[in-house]
């Protein structure tokens, strides 16, 4: 989480008090206090998870349209630490023999030598079937 605590107070209820409250007001719109208080009659173990789950696709929708307002209000940006790893330490972990990872990208070829850039471009070209199957 945030370290900021209004960032983390903002993250708490972008994600965890508005789809609940969506859910409750939608449920009030449709059926009135009693369909509100079927939420909680027990049928379900966690009524709030519930509510939160029928409520995301309405908060989505409102964070989203924040966003639109303005980048980052209604979906947080994360502070993330990014390093560079240099191809020799990707090396001696996995040995010579191990793959590259998909996320490093070969040193680019020459663009004087077209067999490179062939061989370049196949990698590429399963670099991106790799990504569609996972994304499938």
């Amino acid at each position: 989480m945030a370290a900021d605590p209004l960032d983390s107070l903002r993250l708490a209820l972008m994600q965890d008090v508005l789809p609940v409250g969506l859910a409750v007001v939608e449920r009030a719109r449709k059926g009135g206090p009693a369909e509100v208080i079927a939420a909680f009659n027990g049928s379900s173990a966690d009524p709030l998870s519930q509510l939160r789950q029928e409520g995301e696709p309405a908060a989505s929708q409102v964070r989203e349209n924040l966003d639109r307002f303005q980048p980052g209000l209604g979906n947080p940006v994360m502070k993330v630490e990014v390093r560079d790893v240099a191809a020799e330490a990707g090396d001696a972990v996995g040995g010579p023999e191990a793959p590259t990872p998909a996320w490093e990208a070969p040193p680019p070829p020459t663009p004087a030598d077209p067999a490179e850039l062939l061989a370049a471009l196949g990698r590429i070209e399963e670099r991106l079937a790799l990504l569609q199957s996972r994304l499938a």
